[in-house]
């Protein structure tokens, strides 16, 4: 069996964004109110992107960047979850994918993340097709070590099982 006629396939994402301007950060398509807004193209979220990076990396398809260039001002101020159904659909197109779970950590300091995990949840699962219990949301600190840790960027890391239709 070669690698392309396998059924699973399993991707990761990263992401990170700065802090600057703002009222609130996105993540996981949920508004969470914060005293800073991240330095971004488009709306920023770095769970969406994360995920995207992830399912793009199962399937050999570039990353985000590829797809969602910032230099396209089609995407100044996007709302990520146009980059989450785009890429859904991409698994659909390049053979029958769909995502089986998926599992994101968010590394920050502030804002807490615990209080709106459920929300994400629900919504990506609803993005993706999926039941909830198929989505994991997690935080975690840096222990108030390196860029994390001094308030100065949010970061989010994601694994994607995708399975063949």
């Amino acid at each position: 069996m070669t690698a392309t006629s396998s059924a699973i396939r399993i991707g990761q994402g990263f992401d990170v964004h700065a802090f600057g301007e703002g009222s609130h950060v996105m993540l996981g398509g949920v508004r969470v109110p914060h005293q800073k807004g991240v330095v971004a193209h488009s709306d920023g979220d770095v769970v969406i992107h994360a995920l995207c990076d992830a399912m793009l990396g199962a399937l050999a398809l570039g990353d985000i960047g590829v797809h969602f260039p910032p230099s396209d001002m089609r995407w100044k101020d996007a709302e990520s979850r146009v980059f989450l159904g785009h890429c859904r659909q991409l698994l659909q197109d390049n053979g029958g994918w769909r995502v089986g779970n998926a599992d994101v950590t968010v590394a920050c300091e502030l804002p807490k993340v615990g209080p709106h995990a459920a929300a994400m949840r629900k919504l990506l699962a609803t993005e993706l097709g999926l039941e909830v219990d198929a989505v994991s949301v997690k935080a975690t600190t840096t222990e108030r070590l390196g860029f994390i840790g001094r308030g100065e960027g949010i970061a989010a890391s994601a694994v994607v099982l995708l399975v063949r239709e």
